[in-house]
């Protein structure tokens, strides 16, 4: 099989590893058809073009949601160090892309597939001298030597933790464990930045599959704000189920449209805007709303938080209302520091703020603006 074909086939199997949510979609892998290209944003809006590929898709593991499952029959392809590298370089050349996010299966042995990746990463920086961004998968059970010498050569690291149980996680594997092959190589990850903080500068993701088992919101996000408190995770990723032909998971429903968009809304707060988790609102399952957004349903069960005096609230008051963001709620504030006091909402407006979604929640000058329908 030529690299072209190896190309076509591992480009397409890594679209369903995050490390962008904002702008994701399959034709991101299709830049000028040229295949595994993806264009991902950066924190400050910036799109950067990443060459997003597995190693290979060979796998001994039987992770039941997964179209590289082992015993699922497809077509199986393998980059060597060198092939891949020299593609990598290609496409770095004609200026196709500015980075490499790249990921694998685990064919065998995990510290054998890790090796070959973490040997791509090396002729880039040692041989190549390749300066741009590598954001290199963490296999489970990967050793604590080869994590080392992964994280001496990456910006980022992550490795996916897929569920936010051990009960769900053996329902989709019994091929890895929960506690050593995930959690004890985030810890190690974690370690290792703090003893050197040139080590993935970037620090570590990971991400979870929703819907594969039987997982509610609330439980998701109660492990992903242990993963931000207790591991130093710097972002958590959402990926909704799909299922796939010919693996144990193939008639499973597909979660609802609006899951992951609701959980990724009630990451940034709890990640960005410092919401706990008792302020979000779940129901008797312990899922979050899917007709309005976390913060507003947040607003509309704290009401008596309810409303803010915009020319006096501080910031984190400002952030929770519906409607004020980061950049807003920062704009108010530098406003007020140079002495200018809000009087009418169309003043909000020009400073970004969604006004209709913020006008029930607010008072300028001790004046309400609007009042909350229900």
């Amino acid at each position: 099989m030529n690299s072209a074909k190896k190309l076509e086939i591992l480009g397409e199997s890594a679209q369903y590893d995050r490390c962008n949510y904002s702008n994701f979609n399959v034709e991101n892998f299709l830049s000028r058809k040229i295949p595994g290209i993806y264009h991902s944003t950066g924190p400050n809006g910036n799109c950067v073009p990443l060459l997003k590929v597995l190693m290979t898709n060979k796998c001994s593991n039987d992770c039941a949601y997964c179209m590289n499952h082992c015993k699922n029959s497809f077509n199986r392809a393998e980059f060597s160090p060198e092939e891949l590298t020299s593609i990598f370089m290609d496409y770095y050349n004609m200026r196709y892309v500015e980075g490499l996010f790249l990921s694998s299966g685990i064919h065998r042995d995990a510290d054998l597939s890790m090796e070959k990746m973490v040997d791509v990463a090396r002729l880039l920086r040692m041989e190549n001298e390749y300066k741009g961004y590598i954001h290199l998968k963490i296999l489970p059970g990967t050793s604590y030597d080869l994590i080392k010498r992964a994280m001496s050569l990456a910006d980022r690291v992550s490795i996916n933790m897929e569920a936010a149980t051990p009960d769900g996680f053996e329902k989709l594997s019994t091929t890895k464990n929960y506690q050593t092959d995930i959690i004890r190589r985030m810890k190690w990850i974690k370690r290792l930045s703090e003893r050197n903080d040139k080590l993935a500068p970037s620090g570590q993701t990971t991400q979870f599959i929703v819907g594969a088992c039987d997982e509610t919101d609330q439980e998701i996000l109660q492990r992903v704000l242990w993963l931000y408190n207790k591991l130093d995770i710097k972002r958590s990723y959402f990926s909704p189920f799909e299922p796939f032909k010919n693996t144990p998971l193939e008639n499973q429903e597909e979660p609802h449209p609006k899951r992951t968009s609701r959980l990724y809304q009630a990451d940034y707060l709890i990640n960005s805007y410092g919401f706990d988790l008792k302020e979000l609102v779940f129901d008797d399952k312990g899922d979050l709303g899917l007709d309005e957004d976390p913060k507003y349903c947040s607003a509309m069960a704290h009401r008596e938080l309810f409303p803010v005096e915009i020319n006096q609230a501080p910031y984190q008051e400002l952030l929770r209302v519906p409607g004020i963001g980061e950049i807003s709620a920062r704009r108010i504030i530098r406003a007020r520091k140079s002495g200018k006091s809000f009087k009418k909402c169309e003043e909000l407006k020009n400073i970004g703020v969604v006004v209709k979604r913020a006008e029930p929640f607010i008072k300028l000058n001790k004046n309400y603006q609007a009042t909350l329908e229900f």
